[in-house]
């Protein structure tokens, strides 16, 4: 398998994303290899300080950068050599089974559906980031592909979703709630109110109804769906507050003395790690044809070495295949 990565896209590209191709090397088969797209210069005087890259790590020159304050489809008219579209073309003709970026999201997902197009019979992609709770993973979806949804691009999101967690968390019949500002079946918007219908008149979808958003740590669900605009909010406040929590717990411990406070900072170290979205990866665009891996812009080398991790396993799960599989099959209960 050929994975690519962007080698621009991240905050602190190129750095953290050549760390991160060299550290996936425990994660590839002797025949894979990574594809790291970008500035060949800048890339080979990073490089050159490591042996034994070139026997797993190839070089595309890719002369544009888009930036992550740059207009998504603006810049990608313009910059027509940018990393992201020149991987994802690749992507398209077959030379790499699996991209990776961390650079501008809308950018990266608008590339995406320009070169890979849409899965048959999705409407619109969707992120789903895997949340770690202490109750289970929660996929969350979506978190900033699409602001502007219907009921049936909500409705999508519940089964591609399912499939996820299915394969990749593990569970069996994934409890899927719609994300309401009550549990009742006529509390939210005309939006909340249509998807609650189409989820739950899918037979392949276990629905279980409307859920707040404090649900999302009580264990309530499996998967919880929302709009773009209100799942990036969500993920943007939870990073905010594990961070805001960790260094307050922190503060706090400055009071206490010997064996304790050793105690205690290293329990907030396993949270503070439990929480670390470096640890998980990288967030699929669910929909697309192909494969595309969203890091945060923030992301170490961790996050590019898991994003392969992750990359692997969606090939491995072949869930692309499933998720037309039963989308077809919903379609086919639609139309009697």
């Amino acid at each position: 398998m050929r994975i690519g990565i962007d080698a621009m896209g991240g905050d602190f590209a190129p750095v953290e994303e050549i760390k991160g191709a060299l550290a996936a090397r425990e994660h590839l088969l002797p025949e894979d290899r990574i594809v790291l797209f970008g500035r060949k210069d800048a890339l080979l005087e990073r490089l050159s300080a490591h042996s034994d890259w070139e026997s797993f790590i190839e070089i595309v020159h890719c002369e544009h950068v888009i930036t992550m304050n740059e207009k998504p489809v603006e810049a990608i008219r313009v910059k027509p050599q940018n990393s992201m579209s020149v991987m994802t073309q690749a992507a398209r003709d077959g030379l790499i089974g699996a991209c990776v970026s961390a650079g501008n999201t809308g950018a990266f997902v608008a590339a995406a559906q320009m070169n890979l197009r849409r899965l048959k019979e999705v409407h619109r992609p969707g992120i789903a980031v895997v949340t770690p709770t202490y109750h289970g993973p929660v996929v969350l979806c979506d978190v900033g592909a699409n602001v502007a949804c219907r009921p049936q691009h909500l409705h999508q999101y519940g089964v591609m979703s399912s499939i996820y967690s299915q394969r990749i968390c593990g569970i069996a019949s994934p409890r899927v709630g719609l994300l309401s500002i009550g549990e009742e079946d006529a509390k939210g918007n005309d939006l909340v109110r249509s998807t609650r219908e189409l989820l739950r008149d899918d037979p392949n979808v276990n629905f279980i109804g409307n859920v707040e958003g404090r649900d999302l740590f009580r264990g309530t669900c499996d998967v919880m769906v929302c709009d773009g605009f209100v799942g990036n909010v969500i993920l943007k406040l939870m990073e905010g507050m594990i961070g805001g929590l960790v260094s307050g717990l922190l503060d706090e411990l400055k009071t206490l003395a010997g064996e304790r406070i050793e105690v205690m900072r290293s329990a907030a170290k396993g949270l503070m790690t439990r929480f670390d979205f470096n640890e998980y990866g990288g967030a699929p665009l669910l929909g697309v044809g192909g494969i595309c891996i969203i890091c945060h812009g923030a992301s170490d080398w961790r996050g590019f070495k898991n994003a392969v991790r992750v990359a692997r396993q969606f090939v491995q799960c072949n869930i692309n295949d499933q998720i037309m599989e039963f989308l077809a099959q919903g379609q086919r209960v639609t139309n009697g």
